[in-house]
């Protein structure tokens, strides 16, 4: 399937897009899906991982907003109280939260045997989205051997987007969505950074999208209360504290309004962002210790980045699924047709 710019969708865009234009664009990132295609089972996990090294020996800083807290996910209460992550990111559905943590723990604990004995235990990460329109959720059909398969198969690059992985079962304003990612560059003292972001879509109202054009799509479908989830993952290599991460994070909620999106009562809409710079140590050499910060008088274009990339995202992951049908019998549209249809009437 397209992005939104192949479909001729131009969301704003005044830095420069990455090679790929997705989260791997940020060196070091890697991202892996696991589909699941079966009578009813229509669903995955999607894996996030911030480096190929040790993460519970090598631990990317790490910030947390919620901009709206209807959700299930595991780890985002360490996350924020300690601005640190310790196991790659994994995406799925609700009921299949307790399989992608098993997972992480057990390669935790098989990349280091003295967790949990020796040292401390981990705090496994996993973010999640209700597929349950599409997906028949109550199948538990989510395990921690599919877990392990979306983090073997991740790797740098571009990204499959749409129905695939973790969003394979979810849907946005009404049309058919999942996965979708985008990137940009940040020249910031001559020197190149890049902040990337992955959306798991599975939001706002039918008939509330606003694209970039002006245009609201109509996808004919009942305009039900909003009660959908997103999960934002921001990924950059520039050195920023844990508190400029969650302000950079808090950004997303910017691109997440540019699509119509106002954050309804039974929304989760959580964004996570981690830095690849300057990660801590699980043992410090030294108990002091030097880490790079970026001037707060050039954060404003991180906070741009943030905005554009998850709005971009989102659009992605509208253009790149198909129309799939529902479990109530309800197609879900496509908004690549949607847009075919409106220039061909």
């Amino acid at each position: 399937m397209k992005t939104a710019r192949e479909l001729g969708l131009m969301p704003e865009s005044r830095l420069s897009v990455g090679p790929d234009n997705a989260i791997t664009d940020v060196p070091g990132v890697a991202v892996g899906h696991r589909s699941l295609r079966s009578e009813g089972i229509f669903t995955g996990v999607t894996a996030v991982v911030p480096h190929p090294g040790d993460l519970f020996g090598v631990k990317p800083r790490a910030a947390v907003e919620v901009i709206n807290g209807f959700g299930k996910s595991a780890g985002l209460m360490q996350v924020a109280e300690l601005g640190t992550i310790e196991t790659p990111i994994l995406l799925t559905n609700t009921f299949g939260v307790a399989a992608c943590t098993e997972a992480l723990i057990r390669r935790a604990i098989a990349e280091n045997p003295a967790i949990g004995r020796k040292t401390s235990t981990v705090n496994p990460l996993v973010c999640e989205c209700n597929d349950g329109s599409i997906n028949d959720i109550q199948a538990l059909a989510v395990t921690p051997d599919d877990a392990m398969a979306a983090l073997d198969a991740a790797r740098p690059g571009p990204v499959e987007q749409g129905a695939v992985g973790a969003g394979s079962g979810m849907t946005a304003f009404g049309f058919k969505a999942g996965i979708g990612t985008a990137s940009r560059i940040l020249r910031i003292a001559e020197r190149d950074f890049t902040l990337g972001t992955l959306v798991l879509a599975n939001f706002g109202a039918a008939g509330d999208l606003v694209l970039p054009d002006g245009r609201r799509p109509d996808p004919r479908v009942p305009a039900d209360p909003e009660h959908g989830s997103i999960i934002v993952i921001m990924a950059t290599d520039l050195p920023l504290d844990s508190r400029q991460l969650q302000r950079v994070a808090r950004r997303g909620g910017a691109g997440l309004a540019r699509l119509g999106a106002f954050w309804g009562h039974g929304s989760g809409d959580v964004v996570l962002c981690f830095t690849t710079a300057d990660p801590v140590a699980h043992e410090p050499k030294s108990p002091i210790v030097t880490q790079g910060r970026l001037s707060d008088d050039f954060i404003d274009i991180a906070f741009r980045a943030a905005a554009e990339t998850t709005q971009e995202a989102v659009l992605n992951a509208l253009c790149a699924a198909s129309a799939t049908p529902g479990r109530n019998g309800r197609i879900y549209p496509a908004l690549a047709d949607w847009l075919k249809e409106s220039t061909n009437p």
